[in-house]
């Protein structure tokens, strides 16, 4: 029987100052990996690097075209070939549909979607065959949610060009992961308070929330164990998963 295992493994996470991408970058160092973690903080990657004992940084925000072109060049010349990617970013504006302005949509589009492929497009030289590269989606994609559709929307086009990353490297593989309502994150700390209080209403409504959110670090977990065991069986591939609270809907279904 084959141990799965991280250590060794060159890991670069992608939004590792908060989250689920911060959990996971600790939890890999903390398993052997050399891991590159990137974000916006470097007060923060440096706090997650001493809660870790380790680890390397590159402050970059991915909405920067050169940023995402530097996070490329220091994953090749800190971590020489990159094994697993991890991108854990994503912004949303908090707005009824009409009213969700054009630099809205461009800007969640921006970080979500077009900073992700342009960091893939420099990595593509310093992916190792078989690696394995996830984006963290969102189950908003299959359940639209009120006044979140600038990021459900971003989020599908994710998928998306995720799929057609895989059709054009069929070396790499590529997958993505349904996340659903977790915490703590910063996700929505940015939300108009009162707004939000609708918006947990119209949810209800909608059979969309559910009597407990997912834990942080349990999520972070279950991907470490996933992509650990993964990883030493380059024939298998990890296209679509979903992680969402089993606990009941609260509210109508429906």
């Amino acid at each position: 029987m084959t141990t799965s295992t991280l250590a060794g493994r060159r890991v670069l996470v992608i939004g590792a100052s908060s989250g689920i991408g911060r959990s996971f970058a600790v939890r890999a160092v903390k398993a052997g990996a050399d891991v590159l973690m990137a974000a916006r903080r470097q007060a923060r990657l440096d706090e997650a690097v001493a809660e870790a004992g380790g680890g390397r940084t590159v402050v970059a925000d991915v909405a920067m075209p050169d940023d995402c072109r530097r996070v490329a060049d220091e994953a090749a010349r800190q971590l020489g070939s990159v094994d697993l990617v991890l991108s854990s970013v994503g912004t949303a504006p908090l707005r009824r549909i009409e009213e969700t302005t054009a630099g809205d949509w461009m800007s969640t589009f921006q970080t979500n979607v077009v900073g992700f492929n342009t960091v893939l497009a420099g990595l593509v030289p310093t992916l190792a065959d078989g690696a394995l590269v996830l984006a963290l989606s969102s189950e908003a994609v299959h359940m639209p949610r009120w006044a979140l559709a600038a990021y459900g929307a971003s989020k599908a086009a994710l998928e998306q060009s995720v799929r057609c990353w895989r059709i054009e490297h069929p070396r790499i593989r590529f997958g993505t992961v349904g996340v659903g309502s977790t915490v703590p994150t910063e996700f929505g700390d940015g939300f108009d308070g009162p707004l939000l209080t609708t918006a947990l209403g119209v949810w209800t409504t909608h059979g969309q929330s559910q009597a407990e959110f997912m834990d942080t670090d349990d999520v972070a977990e279950v991907l470490l164990g996933v992509v650990a065991s993964v990883l030493p069986f380059p024939g298998i591939g990890m296209e679509h998963i979903i992680l969402r609270t089993p606990t009941p809907v609260i509210g109508p279904a429906g």
